[in-house]
């Protein structure tokens, strides 16, 4: 984890190294260990450890394991270096509950002309116990809610439904959305973009993309619309954990592009709070939010495949 440069791959990063808290447990295990100690996956740190999911392989005994701040991490790979064994005494009171019902919050806008196809805005509900999750993904829910409120308020309403949603439990591996593609995987040649804001809403620079060039062209289009926001970038890599399974089926994907730099710095941590925004940044986001979807609901066509 430390050997990856999150100076000059700020968000790159987390991508490297989760690995190392999925997995660590696992191969601590195996190697014997009683439990492990996982730095935490922070670009900045001011002693603040940041959580995350874990899995157990089936062939180990599950061992305790904790995120430690990035300065405490540092401080014992110090210990190690000069030769010296440092000793840990772990007190977690941490545990994994039953499984409970979880619920989507689905809300629509029907299209006047095709209700039956369909451009999905979303974000998550849920998030870790640390924090408030004003930034993941609470500022991603409201943002895509946001969306319908504003059409609504000014009575615009395009040929095609906007689909609001807010999926369920996420952090542990997107179950809420993957449920939802498996009901609704028929519905899939109707979708023409599936959207969601799970990196931030930050400063908007324009918007990210997964699809075909000839959709890709068309989005060049419909990012010039956003001009005015000086927002204007499509790049590559649009989708995110939930919306990820359509992406596997041909439907285009869509992220937000932002400024996004510090997302890490209060990641899974208790400084997720509503501190990390800029309320003048959240409403420039929204307007692009709603931009890009009412556009792609609105064409005469749906994105090419």
């Amino acid at each position: 984890n430390q050997y990856c440069d999150w100076v000059a791959r700020p968000t790159d990063c987390y991508g490297d190294t989760v690995v190392y808290r999925a997995e660590g447990a696992t191969q601590a295990a195996r190697a014997g260990a009683k439990a492990a100690l996982i730095r935490s996956l922070a670009s900045f740190s001011i002693d603040s450890p940041h959580t995350g999911v874990q899995e157990y392989a089936s062939d180990v005994d599950p061992i305790p394991v904790a995120c430690i701040s990035v300065e405490d991490a540092e401080l014992l790979a110090r210990f190690q270096a000069r030769g010296i064994t440092p000793v840990v005494r772990l007190y977690m009171e941490a545990q994994t509950l039953p499984d409970a019902p979880g619920r989507n919050i689905v809300g629509e806008l029907l299209g006047y002309e095709h209700p039956e196809q369909v451009v999905i805005v979303s974000g998550h509900l849920d998030s870790w116990d640390v924090g408030q999750g004003a930034m993941d993904d609470g500022g991603g829910a409201v943002l895509a809610w946001q969306v319908l409120s504003t059409l609504r308020q000014i009575g615009l309403r395009p040929r095609r439904t906007l689909r609001v949603i807010m999926w369920s439990c996420e952090e542990f591996g997107g179950i809420g959305a993957q449920q939802y593609f498996d009901e609704h995987r028929a519905e899939g040649g109707n979708i023409s973009l599936a959207m969601e804001s799970d990196m931030g809403t930050f400063l908007p620079q324009g918007i990210l993309f997964t699809g075909s060039d000839a959709a890709t062209a068309v989005m060049q289009q419909v990012t010039a619309l956003l001009a005015p926001l000086n927002a204007t970038r499509l790049s590559p890599g649009g989708g995110e954990e939930d919306t990820g399974p359509w992406g596997a089926v041909g439907v285009p994907l869509g992220s937000l592009d932002t400024a996004n730099e510090k997302y890490f710095y209060f990641h899974h941590s208790h400084g997720d709070t509503m501190t990390v925004y800029n309320p003048s940044e959240l409403d420039l986001t929204a307007a692009l939010y709603a931009v890009t979807a009412f556009t792609v609901a609105d064409m005469p066509d749906m994105l090419p495949r």
